[in-house]
């Protein structure tokens, strides 16, 4: 039999004597976000030199990725999260060549706005036949050619795991 909602009020009421509430800690609040820049592919006068090639791009993509000279550490932080990403590119759907461009132009967009980490959705895209999806491999391909990154890692599964990936980017 369910009590009546004056009763359930009158027992938490009664759970709560003699509690006392905690002193303030003195924490800080978090810094805001990093600015967000939307990327928006248009018809700029700059033109974006597209030197990414599909050569030698393996059958299996690439599951993480660090420039020579840098740091393990850098690769560990990229995935614990500690640079946020800062914009978002989402290439499902879309061709080897129209995507190819597009990252292209999204790179270089973040580059230009200062961005150090962006997000780089591929899709998983399973084949029929169990091999991974070919835009997740060349996408990974191209970013390992790309002047500007630094770094790249899956993302955790909550952010779409092996469909998308964070990548850290110099700082211009």
């Amino acid at each position: 039999m369910r009590d009546k909602p004056e009763q359930d009020t009158d027992l938490f009421r009664q759970s709560l004597e003699g509690v006392v509430p905690l002193k303030s800690s003195g924490r800080i609040t978090p810094a805001r976000p990093p600015k967000r820049i939307l990327f928006r592919s248009t018809a700029s006068s700059v033109t974006v030199v597209d030197n990414l090639s599909d050569h030698g791009a393996s059958e299996e993509p690439v599951k993480e990725y660090l420039s020579n000279g840098l740091n393990r550490m850098t690769l560990r932080k990229l995935r614990r999260g500690d640079w946020p990403p800062q914009d978002s590119l989402d290439l499902h759907g879309l061709n080897s060549d129209r995507a190819r461009r597009l990252l292209v132009e999204f790179l270089h967009n973040a580059t230009q706005h200062g961005l150090r980490c962006v997000n780089v959705i591929h899709g998983k895209g399973w084949r029929s036949d169990g091999r991974e999806g070919l835009l997740k491999t060349l996408t990974r391909h191209w970013l390992t050619q790309h002047a500007h990154v630094l770094a790249f890692c899956e993302t955790p599964q909550q952010a779409g795991g092996g469909g998308a990936v964070w990548v850290l980017l110099k700082s211009v």
